[in-house]
């Protein structure tokens, strides 16, 4: 049975993460345990609040290295929400001056929308590549979003060696990243978790990759 690890760094939605993705059929645990956390079959990078707290309650528990590793050794992992933005080089929120740094996983900046009303709360659609998994029967439907900051552009560029990631992308004032498939690493900006039937078929197309 595949055993999926929710990293339990602080973040205040590690249960309804671990709830969701036990409809999957996958076992779920919610850990700190660095042993734990390399071992599964899939790791889960949960997040809510500020940026800067949460990249810095994931290097507290040494998740940056779990993460790290890996993806290095092409084992997956999954961040949602902040735990997606984490994965970019800096964030503009709440800083005075230099930005805040991230895992350094992708390029780029995560910066405040542009938009009359924010945070960008509730139900929007989405633009998925026809070749995603992760929005396997799923690409028309809708998917709930809490936030006010985003990455409005994506800047890594591979050569013709390695696959291409694919980007989705949704609009609530400026467009913005919605989620990522990049080999190992998946990612989505709105909580699977909250979105009703289609955040569950989504994360079961994930559990579905990493059997």
């Amino acid at each position: 049975m595949t055993h999926v690890v929710v990293l339990d760094y602080g973040s205040g939605n590690v249960r309804s993460a671990q709830r969701a993705l036990e409809t999957t059929g996958a076992t779920v645990e919610v850990s700190v345990d660095l042993d734990v956390a390399m071992a599964a079959d899939g790791l889960v990078v949960p997040g809510v609040g500020a940026f800067a707290a949460c990249v810095e309650g994931i290097r507290k528990v040494r998740g940056d290295y779990i993460i790290e590793r890996r993806l290095a050794g092409g084992l997956p992992v999954l961040g949602i929400c902040v735990g997606m933005q984490a994965m970019f080089e800096f964030s503009t929120e709440h800083a005075d001056g230099a930005a805040h740094k991230g895992l350094n996983q992708w390029p780029g900046t995560v910066e405040q929308l542009s938009a009359p009303v924010l945070p960008h709360m509730g139900w929007n659609t989405v633009k998925a590549p026809s070749e995603s998994q992760m929005f396997k029967g799923v690409g028309d439907e809708r998917f709930y979003f809490v936030h006010s900051f985003a990455a409005k552009t994506w800047d890594l560029h591979v050569d013709e060696v390695f696959q291409a990631p694919k980007v989705t992308w949704a609009a609530h004032g400026d467009d913005f990243v919605a989620a990522v498939e990049n080999g190992p690493l998946w990612a989505t900006q709105f909580h699977p978790e909250k979105s009703g039937q289609a955040g569950l078929q989504l994360l079961a197309n994930w559990v579905a990759t990493i059997n």
